[in-house]
């Protein structure tokens, strides 16, 4: 089975959330026998192709990007052409506009599905004039991946432009690396640095993005009795380390961008993890698979999103309201007091990534659907 990933964007450049989504299924599936490649766009597309261990990445020119809609030119359809005729099965990642052109107007009819990871959010006024254009991709699409039960149910795009036996839900995940090692220095080391020292700390942890709702977390901070430690780099940061020093939050820690074994040094020694994101933007939460992935409880917002489905409420943890910091600090506060609740919680977690979220539960849905769709044509399934 050979698979094309189609996306505006992929690593080496800035990595994002919805880029490692792509190499996770990529990964997964490869052990389920599917070879996967990727066409993306780049704003310095050289090396053209990149071999890298979920597959090969082809690249052409990214011209401009408006409203981070990256847009291709000539190149892009003769590559993607080559490619699609290369492939089995078409896997579009949703949004991204361009694709959709590439689709509709790049000549291949081959078996398509879409992975739909988010609505149009805060481009919504964009979200109108690009209406007929997204109706027409979808409509085009064997199958169309909601990636929880929740998105599929209270997207509008989705229930009211999907037919229902088009829609599946399949939840993102992540390869286990919980018991990876890391240099015996790395945690002692990051303690120091960051002035933890032995006591239990909060861990936020992904780019800082206007939507990670980092101020309600900030607010909440006097109010609860541990450190907390906010990893990441992203646009939002001076903004708030403005609002901390405004607010007093000086158990607030800003971590800044960390290594990889940085981070699973800070998942293994968090009490929990913290998600305050306020807007559907938030559409899954990785950082949660990956906190129960180590086990861990975590507290994140009801926003209508994947994110209360990773982290069932009062089972692997809590979820409160979105920007209300009184009760996202009592939900943390209460991880921090009851350690027995935590570690319980944390068991939970564990156990729902193995059932739901990890690589194997991944590649075998993943797969399925690639099979059912080649097997169909383009009629639904």
């Amino acid at each position: 089975m050979k698979t094309l990933h189609i996306y505006r964007t992929y690593f080496p450049d800035p990595p994002g959330g919805l880029q490692e989504a792509i190499r996770q299924i990529s990964l997964a599936t490869q052990a389920c026998g599917v070879e996967s490649r990727i066409f993306t766009l780049s704003p310095r597309p050289e090396p053209r192709e990149l071999a890298v261990a979920e597959g090969q990445v082809v690249r052409s020119k990214s011209w401009a990007a408006p409203a981070s809609c990256d847009l291709g030119g000539l190149d892009a359809f003769r590559e993607y052409r080559r490619l699609a005729g290369w492939a089995d099965v078409l896997h579009f990642h949703f949004p991204w506009p361009f694709g959709d052109i590439l689709r509709i107007f790049g000549g291949s009819g081959k078996p398509a599905v879409m992975t739909y990871h988010s609505d149009i959010v805060r481009q919504r006024y964009l979200g109108y004039a690009y209406g007929p254009l997204m109706a027409r991709m979808l409509s085009s699409m064997s199958a169309v991946v909601a990636t929880s039960p929740a998105y599929a149910k209270s997207s509008s795009v989705l229930t009211s432009l999907v037919a229902p036996e088009r829609l599946h839900v399949i939840p993102l995940g992540i390869g286990d690396y919980a018991n990876r090692e890391v240099a015996q220095r790395c945690g002692p080391e990051l303690l120091t640095r960051l002035s933890l020292g032995d006591k239990p700390y909060f861990l936020s942890l992904g780019v800082l993005r206007y939507y990670k709702g980092l101020h309600t977390l900030i607010a909440a901070a006097p109010s609860i009795p541990a450190n907390i430690v906010i990893a990441g780099s992203g646009p939002e940061g001076e903004n708030l380390k403005r609002v901390a020093s405004e607010v007093g939050a000086s158990n607030v820690i800003f971590a800044g961008q960390v290594t990889d074994e940085e981070k699973i040094a800070l998942l293994k020694g968090c009490r929990a993890m913290l998600l305050p994101s306020q807007l559907r933007s938030e559409a899954f939460g990785m950082v949660l698979v990956e906190a129960s992935m180590f086990g861990k409880p975590m507290v994140c917002c009801e926003v209508g999103s994947g994110t209360s489905f990773v982290n069932e409420h009062n089972v692997t943890g809590f979820v409160v309201p979105p920007e209300s910091s009184r009760e996202f600090a009592a939900a943390t506060t209460r991880l921090l007091r009851d350690e027995a609740l935590a570690v319980q919680m944390g068991l939970a977690a564990r156990a729902r990534y193995e059932r739901l979220f990890s690589a194997p539960a991944l590649g075998r849905a993943y797969r399925e659907l690639y099979d059912a769709v080649a097997g169909s044509g383009t009629d639904a399934i």
